[in-house]
């Protein structure tokens, strides 16, 4: 089965360059605040759009994705809105892949096979689900698989050759490297360790590498491009958010050009790295 994912990534390998992923928390900051923030984003350049499941404990993520998730929260974001906006942007974008991201208490509290058809019916295309290591499959990963849901998975700078057949297991649409050690956000990474680092993933699979955690400007973007098939941008858009609310925490008319202005940025720097090399 052909996915928008698989659609999008042969898509872009076609032009030669890498696509932009950009990562946004439903509900932040507010529901359709947050609607309008993903219906703009592939209008700025986004190939690939991930939608975070807001949790009150998400132990990967840095202070402004953290705060996001919070922010979401307070507004009455669950995990059924987060499916009710999906479906939302479905009735106006029906190309663009988007995934979502996040933990999976908040799955297993809705119920796996409630959550995986109420998604496919939504138009959700693929998960990333940071807690659920290989040795756990069988909670979801397979389930999703089966169910005709892209299951991407982190590989980091700890995985090494002996564990990468594992997590590339049961992997589908991309796997997402995360360039840095830690938590989104907190560090910027090194651009010739990354690009190593997918070359040696690129050796145990045909799937695309994206590469992400630490990517905030238009250099960064275009120094990760030169190596990775896509670039992930999440901490910076979400920042931009937060730095356009007003004093109660509410969107404002500069909260949507707040992000897809970055956006445009991010994505004329992944579009001016020179192409991907042929694999």
């Amino acid at each position: 089965m052909t996915t928008r994912l698989d659609k999008r990534f042969a898509a872009l390998k076609a032009e030669g360059r890498a696509g932009l992923v950009t990562f946004t928390m439903a509900g932040d900051p507010g529901h359709d605040a947050s609607l309008e923030i993903l219906k703009a984003l592939p209008k700025a350049g986004a190939d690939v759009l991930e939608l975070g499941m807001p949790f009150t404990d998400p132990m990967a993520d840095g202070p402004p994705i953290q705060a996001s998730g919070l922010r979401a929260l307070k507004g009455g974001e669950t995990l059924r809105r987060t499916l009710d906006l999906v479906h939302a942007f479905r009735a106006t974008d029906s190309d663009t892949p988007l995934i979502l991201m996040g933990y999976y208490n908040p799955i297993y509290v809705y119920g796996v096979d409630a959550f995986l058809n109420d998604a496919l019916a939504a138009g959700v295309d693929g998960l990333i689900v940071v807690d659920l290591p290989p040795e756990e499959d069988a909670e979801l990963c397979v389930p999703a698989l089966k169910a005709g849901l892209n299951f991407i998975r982190l590989a980091t700078p700890t995985t090494d050759d002996a564990r990468l057949p594992a997590v590339l297991a049961n992997t589908s649409g991309f796997v997402y490297y995360v360039s840095v050690t830690g938590i989104t956000g907190a560090a910027t990474p090194d651009f010739d360790a990354v690009s190593a680092a997918v070359a040696r993933i690129k050796r145990h699979t045909d799937l695309p590498v994206a590469v992400g955690f630490g990517v905030k400007t238009r250099d960064h973007a275009r120094a990760v491009a030169r190596g990775a098939d896509a670039v992930v941008v999440g901490s910076a858009l979400v920042e931009a958010v937060r730095k356009s609310l007003d004093k109660d925490g509410a969107a404002t008319e500069k909260t949507v050009p707040a992000v897809t202005e970055l956006v445009r940025e991010l994505a004329e720097g992944v579009r001016s790295a020179r192409p991907v090399a042929a694999e």
